[in-house]
């Protein structure tokens, strides 16, 4: 189901239909990220049938009222499921405010509710499932949530697969980073042309086959984090965590990273988001979930990146040159890479 080749639209029909006789619905989106990431707004992500109406209606109403089902509270379940917007016994909807507010989002959008799935195993957060029913279908049941659930362990392999299967270098050309200004509410005041050229080529024929309308409605999300993460920090919480995006070649032809920070301290103002190609030390966490490598392949890794040979790499780590030659053909092996230098390569910014 994975390949090159194949749009992201494409993708996500086939994943729809290959859920839909486990559970039903109308429309899908699946959002990969990595454990290193964290799950915020997920690094890339496939649709099908999600309509734009309801994902600006669902925004307005996370910047008015929050979100009604987040994931942070999913990840507390022991059962990572949820039902946004309606009810089901045993499914964990919302509270009683939230359900209610939540319905009317997602009326105004066309779909009665969403059931979300955390996708998450011993490593971490790997990504959210979220499936719409659109108003006047049934409503989600408990038994659909447990059907979901059980979906989770191939979905995880299937977000793995897509990545691993992609190129290792860039086989797009790095564009020079921009800037988007998201205004007090949600609306996007300013883009430069540098951040203009990123969405054209996000949804543009030669691109991924991101719908247009997305990349304006994650940057605005990315906002929203920013603004409640930096809230929290000021109220003496821990806050939400980096308000970023880190996105593998698989989607984008490249390491792809978008950042949010408010222009205030309080989170109430502006914000400001950056598009960038990304140096190869802020990509090596998630490359190292994407492709499943040890503590110890990682040491290497980073090792590499920085420039040392494998002699230095066996002296920094008070190993043999054999036990580095050893690490060498486990990445080798985990990644596809032909050899050190085609490795070094997919971490060219």
């Amino acid at each position: 189901m994975t390949g090159r080749g194949i749009t992201a639209g494409e993708l996500g029909a086939a994943i729809s239909a290959a859920i839909r006789p486990w559970v039903g619905h109308d429309a899908l989106r699946l959002v990969g990220t990595s454990p290193a990431t964290g799950l915020g707004q997920g690094s890339f992500s496939f649709w099908h049938r999600y309509e734009e109406e309801l994902v600006r209606s669902l925004l307005a109403h996370r910047f008015a009222h929050g979100d009604p089902c987040r994931p942070s509270a999913l990840a507390d379940r022991p059962a990572p499921v949820g039902i946004a917007g309606g009810t089901a016994e045993g499914a964990g909807g919302g509270t009683a405010g939230e359900s209610a507010g939540a319905r009317t989002a997602f009326v105004a959008g066309g779909a009665a509710a969403e059931l979300r799935l955390l996708l998450r195993d011993g490593h971490g957060v790997w990504g959210l499932l979220g499936l719409v029913r659109a108003e006047g279908s049934r409503p989600f049941s408990a038994d659909d949530a447990r059907r979901a659930v059980r979906l989770g362990p191939a979905l995880i392999a299937l977000l793995r697969r897509h990545v691993t299967a992609g190129p290792l270098a860039p086989t797009v050309p790095a564009l020079p980073a921009g800037l988007v200004i998201v205004a007090e509410g949600q609306g996007i005041r300013t883009v430069t042309p540098q951040a203009r050229a990123w969405f054209d080529r996000m949804s543009g024929p030669d691109g991924p086959g991101t719908p247009g309308w997305l990349m304006p409605a994650l940057v605005t999300a990315l906002a929203l984090d920013a603004r409640e993460n930096a809230r929290e920090n000021v109220g003496g919480g821990t806050g939400g965590g980096r308000p970023f995006v880190c996105a593998p070649p698989a989607g984008f032809g490249r390491w792809l990273m978008i950042e949010a920070q408010p222009l205030d301290a309080a989170g109430e103002g502006e914000v400001a988001v950056v598009i960038q190609s990304p140096a190869g030390a802020l990509v090596l966490p998630s490359f190292c979930d994407w492709y499943g490598l040890t503590p110890r392949e990682r040491q290497v890794l980073e090792l590499l990146c920085r420039g040392a040979a494998p002699k230095q790499v066996a002296r920094v780590l008070g190993v043999s040159a054999h036990t580095v030659h050893d690490h060498l053909k486990a990445l080798f092996r985990k990644t596809g890479a032909g050899g050190r230098d085609e490795l070094m390569a997919a971490f060219t910014a």
